[in-house]
């Protein structure tokens, strides 16, 4: 019994009331099996006239219209304490740290996994009524019929819940293990889907395909898993309560030939027997169902706060386990085939735009039209314009996000199209305006994309000072970011993602976003200073407002509505 559920279903009017008319009715109703063996037994044995049958066919009629009593409340307690959990969980979700959890956990947390307590509400609950009344109703009448039966069964009578209580400790293991196992899969696909133009742009999209791969591959064997153990559990019951039951038969049917046993008492015998088994054994077969509700209602109760159900922080080594994000290798990067070198591998290149026009489906306007440009090796270019003038555009235009509808880029006289666009981006270092930070380290996130080693890692934060509040974090570069950074402000989330930039010295081209965007004087001080020293040798192109980083470049190009404006190609022009 989960005492947190029932503690809530407690404190909700509508819930208690309607369980109150499940488990009364699925109790009514398994107790009518007596009347109904009773009246068998008399019909079938000639001690009762034909006309029993009458009162026999009102008992099945009411067991039936009890059954359907017991469903229709326990849809309704289902969706009633459904309800009330998840406003709850609405209400404290606002109130967790941002690295508790990733979203997608949360999201798949109130969906699927709430959802996953309608078996333990419709079936277990009602069951475990039945379990408990039944039986030992049937075994008072069994000691009052015939009493070397009744001991046969009260002896075997444990043995299912025992055997039952065995197999449970393995399924409910198995079990949260497979709710681990799709609440990672959840939170990781959708950081993965979040963050794809990070990740395509620092060549880490394939990998993390296989990522995914991995990740719906354990959930997959911990399905099969879990669903071996129900299988076997079941096989487990059946064999325990049909020898219960060969026990009690046999001797029954000698007694019966020897004289022993009048026939009405025997038939009595052979019909309740197998109802004292029967709940017992859907009681442990709807567990098996119930148990991915139960792992999720333990998840969804470890998030409420006291003193509403009991908490689950409390229990060593439990809560750390569960509030912080997953600390997998997810999002740190390979160190085989796609390593870079640490040297420069190829000369900075020319990068000439011919005729280029982009255009986006749905969109009447070109995002670019009939843009030319050449911006020489080891220069430092920045494009101005309004928002919407395209500067983004050229920008993923040049890390391959789209392709010219007319037009072509070439990158040292070759096309890009025709370029191993995975072996292009490895000499990009892209910075974009609003950097993805994923639910993992602070060192996973600067070395992603570069196969850096530690040392490198603590070199490049410093350079794009962020060495200083990253080391004042509470385990350093360890320390488990929340889910897009959003325990770190604008600025440090900036010079993380320059400190990635520094993670990649291969890298000939600089493609920066309006890095400063939204941060205040001090950390935007502390980026144009990064971003600087950052662009010392390489092809810089940055799309910039603040007068601070277009004073960085050595030529502006202005853009407007996706064209360039006379005052292009001024050299040391500023706008």
């Amino acid at each position: 019994m989960h005492k947190d559920l029932l503690r809530l279903a407690r404190a909700e009017r509508t819930v208690r009331l309607h369980l109150a008319a499940c488990l009364a009715a699925a109790a009514a109703a398994g107790l009518l099996v007596l009347a109904q063996a009773e009246l068998l037994a008399g019909v079938l044995s000639g001690r009762f006239a034909v006309a029993a049958l009458f009162p026999l066919a009102l008992v099945v009629a009411a067991r039936g219209l009890l059954g359907w009593a017991q469903g229709v409340f326990a849809g309704r307690t289902a969706t009633a304490l459904k309800s009330a959990l998840r406003r709850l969980l609405l209400s404290r979700f606002q109130d967790l740290s941002p690295a508790a959890y990733r979203s997608g956990e949360l999201v798949t947390l109130a969906g699927r996994g709430l959802d996953a307590l309608d078996p333990y509400l419709t079936g277990y609950l009602p069951a475990v009524a039945v379990a408990g009344i039944v039986p030992i109703a049937v075994v008072v009448r069994l000691f009052v019929a015939d009493l070397g039966t009744a001991v046969i069964v009260l002896l075997t009578l444990p043995l299912i819940p025992i055997f039952g209580a065995l197999v449970g400790w393995t399924t409910k293991a198995v079990t949260e293990r497979q709710w681990r196992a799709l609440a990672r899969l959840g939170g990781h696909f959708l950081d993965v889907v979040r963050g794809l133009p990070t990740l395509r742009a620092f060549g880490r999209a394939r990998y993390q395909a296989s990522v995914i791969r991995e990740v719906a591959e354990a959930h997959r064997a911990a399905t099969m898993k879990t669903l071996r153990v129900a299988f076997l559990s079941s096989l487990v019951l059946e064999l325990v309560a049909s020898l219960s039951l060969a026990l009690v038969a046999v001797p029954v049917g000698l007694r019966l030939l020897s004289g022993s046993l009048d026939l009405h008492t025997a038939l009595l015998v052979l019909l309740l027997a197998p109802e004292a088994y029967l709940p017992l054994r859907a009681m442990g077969a709807k567990f098996h169902a119930a148990m991915e509700g139960v792992a999720a209602a333990d998840e969804a109760f470890a998030l409420l706060p006291t003193p509403t159900p009991r908490d689950h922080a409390q229990v060593p080594g439990e809560a750390p386990e569960r509030h912080q994000p997953a600390r997998d290798h997810a999002w740190i990067p390979a160190r085989s085939a796609d390593r870079v070198g640490r040297g420069r591998d190829h000369a900075v290149p020319e990068i000439r735009l011919e005729g280029v026009t982009v255009r986006y489906p749905g969109r009447d306007d070109a995002a670019l039209d009939a843009v030319s440009l050449v911006i020489s090796p080891g220069e430092r270019v920045a494009i101005v314009g309004p928002s919407g003038a395209g500067k983004s555009t050229l920008l993923h235009l040049l890390l391959g996000f789209v392709t010219p509808s007319e037009g072509r880029v070439l990158v040292g006289g070759a096309d890009l199209t025709d370029l191993d666009l995975d072996e292009w981006r490895r000499r990009l270092a892209f910075v974009p305006q609003r950097p993805h930070l994923f639910a993992t380290s602070v060192a996973a996130n600067i070395a992603l994309g570069s196969p850096a080693t530690p040392e490198e890692v603590r070199t490049a934060a410093a350079a794009a000072q962020a060495a200083e509040f990253v080391e004042a974090l509470p385990d350093g570069y360890d320390t488990p970011l929340g889910e897009r950074g959003a325990n770190l402000s604008a600025g440090q989330r900036q010079r993380v993602a320059l400190a990635r930039a520094f993670c990649r010295p291969s890298a000939e081209v600089l493609l920066l976003d309006e890095p400063t965007a939204r941060l205040d004087g001090r950390s935007e001080a502390a980026v144009v200073e990064a971003t600087r020293r950052l662009a010392e040798g390489r092809t810089a192109i940055i799309v910039a407002h603040r007068p601070a980083m277009i004073d960085l470049a050595d030529r502006v190009i202005h853009l407007e509505s996706g064209r360039l404006t006379p005052r292009d190609h001024v050299i040391g022009g500023r706008a």
